[in-house]
């Protein structure tokens, strides 16, 4: 089954006209991105990805994670952005937000170098403590301050219990294929590399190794999550009107030009959070730009309703919902009946929890839209491998046709160095010294 949309709740709020007359700019992105021309190098390599990935490097992928499963109880993966949020979503979603508690037969996988935080860098260094452990990290400069951190404390901790050579075979390097610091110093010391390639983004390179690695190694089946993203990429490459991943981005931006200049993307099940993550640095990269693009923001309900419902029911109508309805969230769990019914809830005994948690998703969907918020439906067959390599693959599409209708280039994120050049100078760094006086003068100190 494949990724599809309902859009019956967005009648209210636009009209198959409006789709109609915005279509010749859906045309033209796709035209943009299949001649893959007008931005200059557009990072376009994952179009092709589940078609030309390097059948080489997949297979060394496998049998490095096979490698790690057997000789580590713990992995720790460092990196911030897309890759590195990409494998921590997709482990979640498919294998569990518990699964280091639940699966016995895989590693305990932490993530670190995604903040300054040295509370969270102690915290996982704790939990590694005493257990066989595996490093993989995920750059392609390996400049980065946060991974770069992490990185540096966790091979300490690999030299200091292993000794250098036997460290070595313990740390894995995702990065360049010939440049940047850190694929010099992973051959200097001789660490096993793998290749982000060139034309693929960050934030577009779950399936390169950065994202599949770190899945391979808590037992995901990457075939399978493959198949799905190349089922995905046949799909949706055809510019048509029954194309979900095209209308999902037209329908965006429609209601962006209403005036809905926030996105808030809202799943039922707690296994998305990571998702949620993911998908707001793939939109809020590739979107917001020029003064221009949609805010994304996420919840999950039903335990965002009790904070957030209120404002999405009758605060200011700048937003509109897009809800991931995942059709078949695995195992049940059946409500039993209650001697004497102290909490009233007896009405709901012998029923699953699944079917309560539906009747809250139709119910929130009807009572939003009729307090002014379109909500427009992804539906997701189900929480496997091969769903979730679909669903990636459909954002990561519309995410670059969305761009592209905008009127900016989907595949940069010129914005993101502004903070980094400022906190260099304020860290002493060489070649920002004056900079770093005038900043000091601002913050006055």
């Amino acid at each position: 089954m494949a990724i599809s949309l309902n859009e019956k709740y967005l009648k209210k709020f636009l009209s198959d006209s409006e789709v109609d007359k915005i279509w010749p700019q859906v045309e033209a992105a796709h035209k943009t991105i299949y001649e893959k021309s007008g931005y200059g190098n557009d990072f376009l390599g994952w179009v092709d990805l589940p078609f030309n990935y390097d059948k080489e490097e997949y297979e060394r992928v496998k049998a490095a994670a096979k490698r790690i499963r057997s000789n580590s109880k713990a992995v720790v993966v460092i990196g911030i952005g897309g890759s590195y949020l990409g494998a921590r979503a997709a482990i979640e979603y498919i294998k569990s937000p518990f699964h280091n508690e639940l699966d016995k037969e895989s590693p305990d996988i932490y993530f670190a170098g995604n903040s300054i935080s040295p509370a969270y860098l102690n915290g996982i260094i704790k939990l590694c403590d005493g257990k066989d452990l595996t490093v993989i990290t995920v750059s392609k400069s390996g400049t980065t301050v946060e991974p770069g951190i992490a990185f540096r404390a966790f091979r300490k901790i690999l030299n200091e219990k292993y000794g250098e050579a036997e460290a070595k075979k313990r740390i894995y390097c995702v990065t360049d294929k010939c440049r940047g610091a850190l694929k010099k110093f992973a051959d200097e010391q001789g660490f096993e590399t793998f290749v982000i390639p060139d034309d693929v983004g960050g934030r577009y390179s779950m399936f390169t190794p950065g994202g599949l690695l770190p899945i391979a190694v808590a037992g995901v089946d990457i075939d399978e999550l493959m198949r799905g993203a190349k089922d995905a990429a046949e799909r949706y490459s055809k510019c048509d009107k029954d194309n979900a991943c095209y209308r999902y981005a037209a329908l965006r931006n429609i209601l962006y030009r209403k005036g809905r200049s926030v996105e808030m993307l809202v799943g039922y099940e707690p296994a998305l959070l990571q998702t949620a993550e993911w998908f707001k640095q793939l939109y809020g990269e590739s979107e917001g730009k020029d003064q221009k693009g949609i805010f994304p923001a996420s919840a999950i309900f039903s335990t965002d309703l009790h904070s957030l419902g209120q404002y999405i029911q009758d605060g200011s109508k700048i937003m509109f919902e897009t809800v991931l309805n995942v059709e078949n969230g695995g195992d049940d769990y059946y409500i039993e009946k209650v001697c004497g019914d102290f909490d009233g809830l007896n009405y709901l005994a012998d029923r699953g929890m699944s079917e309560v948690n539906r009747k809250a998703y139709e119910g929130t969907v009807l009572a939003h839209t009729a307090g002014n918020t379109p909500n427009i439906i992804i539906n997701v067959p189900g929480m496997s491998a091969y769903d979730y390599g679909c669903l990636i693959y459909f954002f990561e599409k519309a995410a670059g046709i969305s761009g592209y209708m905008l009127g900016v280039n989907p595949f940069d994120q010129p914005g993101v160095e502004s903070y980094k050049k400022n906190m260099f100078a304020l860290l002493g760094k060489k070649g920002f010294e004056d900079m770093r006086e005038k900043l000091e003068k601002e913050l006055g100190e």
